[in-house]
């Protein structure tokens, strides 16, 4: 089993013990920083409950913001493309295996998709650490600064981060860029392809739990 670190995932009474239809409902009702009166809807997350992979997004932008889904729009093709290349996909039906849950750390859309601020990254993180608990994947794959630091509490750049394998307890978390950040820097794709064979690689090794 998964066990989060104290120091890395607060997770307040009101979430610890929520399964997904009641933590699905507690963050559509979330009223805890002022994003709740700019959203037009929470963006939970989608795909297959007992996935080996969870992919964590920083923030939704206004795309998901209307869908009410993760990783929507142009950003969300390319995601589906680099999943796709590894023999994955993010829809609910398939096996575990093949299959990769989506989320964001924030749940609700910045004011202008601005970027998050740390302390909305960390008032956000007890939803996303039951997520994990409750998802219990082999690998975990960080795309961007802000889901890093939700993750990982380590605020060094993301460049610095990529290109190696980080835990949270025993879960493997790989950083890479977002889909987001690779439509303006296409040059950057070799080196995202890269992190996604390395978290395919420590994915496929047999879980320490």
């Amino acid at each position: 089993m998964v066990q989060v670190p104290e120091q890395a995932a607060p997770m307040t009474d009101s979430v610890s013990g929520l399964d997904w239809p009641a933590l699905r409902q507690v963050v559509s009702d979330c009223r805890a920083c002022e994003m709740c009166s700019t959203r037009t809807q929470t963006v939970f997350g989608m795909g297959h409950v007992q996935a080996h992979w969870l992919v964590v997004g920083e923030a939704p932008d206004a795309e998901e913001d209307a869908a009410g889904e993760p990783f929507a729009g142009p950003a969300g093709l390319l995601l589906d493309a680099m999943l796709h290349a590894l023999g994955l996909s993010r829809g609910q039906s398939g096996p575990p295996e093949g299959s990769a849950y989506v989320v964001n750390a924030l749940k609700c859309r910045p004011p202008g998709s601005r970027s998050p601020r740390d302390q909305e990254v960390q008032r956000c993180s007890s939803y996303l650490h039951r997520q994990i608990e409750l998802l219990q994947p082999r690998v975990l794959l960080a795309m961007g600064r802000s889901a890093a630091q939700a993750l990982l509490r380590n605020d060094a750049p993301l460049g610095q981060l990529r290109g190696r394998v980080h835990y949270l307890g025993d879960l493997p978390v790989v950083v890479t860029y977002p889909p987001s950040y690779l439509l303006r820097n296409p040059g950057e794709k070799a080196k995202a392809w890269a992190d996604l064979c390395l978290a395919a690689a420590t994915g496929r090794k047999p879980p320490s739990r």
